[in-house]
């Protein structure tokens, strides 16, 4: 009989999840990130154990898709036209606190999530901080596994 690690097995059993966190994923796969962020926020306040990081790094990925959102809506303003770079920031901040989670983590493929700040973060790096891979008709979605 194959052995089978603790993180796994974890990752795999379903557990009563935090409404601010399911919130969260409900939040963001709408497009609103803003409130997606502020959702966690109020989890990540009340929250003092490992936790933490987890909901910090979930945090930091809503906040970089301000950035992109407002950055592609009004690339004519003088704040917004410059968040390209601060986005890129926030992906590679959110890969430090959800990394040492993975590869699941509250029945989060925790290790796609960090693929995707990634490449969106490299992506952004490789165009001199002014291409926007933001697109509204095809926004990522992120979803817990059953």
């Amino acid at each position: 009989m194959k052995k089978i690690s603790h993180a796994r097995s974890q990752a795999r059993i379903a557990v009563p999840l935090e409404p601010g966190y399911v919130a969260w994923f409900e939040r963001f796969n709408a497009c609103e990130y803003y409130e997606a962020h502020e959702v966690l926020e109020a989890l990540w306040l009340r929250t003092h154990g490992r936790n933490r990081d987890f909901f910090k790094g979930l945090i930091q990925v809503a906040a970089a898709f301000v950035h992109l959102r407002k950055q592609l809506e009004r690339p004519w303003h003088s704040t917004d036209s410059t968040r390209l770079r601060p986005a890129a920031r926030l992906f590679l901040r959110s890969i430090s606190h959800l990394a040492p989670f993975g590869p699941f983590h509250l029945q989060l493929d925790v290790a796609a999530v960090c693929a995707l700040c990634e490449s969106l973060a490299r992506g952004i790096e490789r165009s001199g901080f002014s291409d926007n891979p933001w697109n509204p008709a095809t926004p990522p979605h992120i979803r817990l596994a059953a």
